[in-house]
């Protein structure tokens, strides 16, 4: 429902006479590289670890200009962002009985990634940019204990940099870096004796993007 009512909002830009002035639609494609930190505490037991990742991804956004400096957006990426699968085993401590060897393996995907920003031109072509970020995390595992984790979602910053360029009848380009902050979450499995605690999500993106203001 939220992809087709994006695509409407989208459509009723693109048709709009010449004399509404002041929306700039595009679309851009991004590569990013993300760091997180995760602590597992299973029954007081705990241990660490971190990964880094390399992401290429699209989004698509629409802006409303606020003067000759300013603009308010929304930006979105319509698809899912894939994690590996991390496969970890282990000893079964659920059993009062002699702990048994089991198989953990764990995917994280990232739906519905938001952006809201404003951005402030400081020159005719480069411009500061900073907005709050949201995204759901939905886990996909397969423990051998039999449990399962809750999805969650996370909520951060991002602030960036980037130079636009102005073309005939309206169309822009622009390339851009950005910076984004998305904190921290814990989960809980359903058998409470394990707690996943993500910290220190955040990543640096670098993108090109294509539009046309209106």
């Amino acid at each position: 429902m939220k992809k087709i009512l994006l695509s409407l909002i989208f459509s009723s830009f693109l048709i709009l006479p010449a004399f509404s002035l002041g929306v700039n639609v595009g679309v851009s494609g991004n590569m990013g590289v993300f760091h997180a930190e995760a602590e597992e505490n299973e029954n007081g037991e705990k241990s660490s670890d971190d990964a880094t990742g390399v992401a290429g991804y699209s989004s698509i956004f629409i802006e409303k200009t606020l003067g000759d400096r300013l603009a308010i957006g929304f930006e979105t990426v319509p698809g899912t962002l894939s994690s590996e699968t991390a496969n970890n085993d282990r000893k079964d401590k659920t059993s009062t009985e002699t702990p048994s060897s089991v198989t953990n393996k764990v995917k994280v995907d990232f739906e519905n990634l938001n952006t809201f920003y404003l951005t402030l031109n400081v020159t005719e072509n480069l411009y500061l940019k900073a907005g709050a970020v949201t995204v759901d995390v939905l886990t996909k595992e397969s423990l051998g204990t039999g449990s399962t984790y809750s999805d969650t979602d996370l909520s951060g910053e991002t602030f960036g940099i980037g130079y636009n360029a102005d073309f005939d009848n309206g169309f822009f380009a622009r390339i851009e870096g950005t910076y984004l902050d998305l904190g921290s979450a814990s989960v809980t499995a359903s058998n409470t004796d394990n707690k996943v605690t993500l910290s220190n999500l955040e990543g640096a993106s670098a993108r090109i993007s294509l539009g046309k203001s209106f």
